[in-house]
């Protein structure tokens, strides 16, 4: 049986509608693995979504099956109010075409922020998409860029998926992204490992959230890894994150963390933090 959401399709559609009434606030929503939906102004941002079955589809058959353990909380489809989304990298629980092309068709004027070294993989990925300007989308970044999109401000961060790989041109094929949204300033990691420099990199930003993946690094599971749920303690405790939420968990069996042992590392290390349910959303 999967585990239930705490809020889907209508009633979490409500919740991002009500949410409207208090525009000066930042409202968060957890959709599942690594996806969040950020509302400021009553304008929205979503990072790395994974909204369909796509992965559990392709390995069914294989020796490595992605068995999903948790619903889906809504069709990407009805998310009609996206301004922005984001893709840290090319592996297909951050760059799904399933969930993005429905993105695209129920918003047409969403912009898609990438790593620039990945252009030619999202093309090639998202082929048939109708969009605004093919040439100047989608917006792409390089680590210690910093660029407006749509209402919100966005700086590229590297990130170790396990190496801090780049391409020919020395652009970063793994991302994390800093975002201003207006008085607040988030961080989403994407998929990362703590390196050297990191911290140094975020602190100077003054993270009100920060978003961190707990699922670990396991070589067994053939997978690239994460930070596991003590480093992403850690982490948020070093940049002086006013608040730190896990991702990356909680859908597939074969790579899934138990957020209780984030929770301890975070009592242990004094880090504020908080555990979203599926589909739940906060006010900060």
């Amino acid at each position: 049986m999967l585990k239930p959401a705490f809020q889907k399709n209508e009633s979490l559609l409500a919740h991002i509608d009500r949410a409207t009434q208090t525009p000066d606030k930042l409202h968060i929503w957890w959709l599942g693995q690594s996806g969040f939906l950020l509302q400021h102004q009553g304008r929205h941002l979503l990072f790395d979504p994974y909204l369909s079955d796509s992965l559990t589809t392709k390995y069914a058959d294989t020796d490595k099956p992605h068995t999903r353990i948790s619903e889906r909380v809504i069709d990407p489809a009805r998310l009609t109010m996206i301004d922005v989304v984001t893709s840290s990298h090319n592996h297909t629980d951050h760059l799904d075409a399933d969930t993005l092309l429905p993105l695209l068709a129920a918003n047409p004027g969403l912009q898609l922020v990438i790593p620039e070294a990945n252009r030619s993989f999202v093309a090639s990925r998202l082929q048939g998409a109708s969009v605004p300007d093919r040439v100047a989308w989608p917006i792409g970044m390089n680590d210690g860029q910093t660029r407006p999109v749509g209402p919100f401000i966005v700086h590229g961060v590297p990130a170790a998926h396990n190496d801090l790989e780049r391409d020919e041109q020395g652009q970063c094929r793994f991302m994390g992204f800093v975002v201003e949204l207006g008085p607040y300033t988030v961080y989403h990691s994407g998929d990362t490992l703590w390196y050297d420099g990191l911290v140094d990199i975020l602190k100077p930003f003054d993270v009100d959230v920060a978003f961190l993946p707990i699922n670990g690094n396991k070589p067994e599971r053939r997978v690239a890894g994460n930070l596991n749920p003590d480093e992403a303690a850690r982490l948020g405790k070093a940049i002086g994150a006013r608040l730190v939420i896990p991702h990356h968990y909680d859908l597939f069996a074969f790579n899934t963390a138990d957020p209780n042992d984030f929770v301890q590392a975070c009592h242990q290390n004094d880090t504020p933090h908080r555990v979203m349910q599926l589909g739940e959303g906060i006010t900060v």
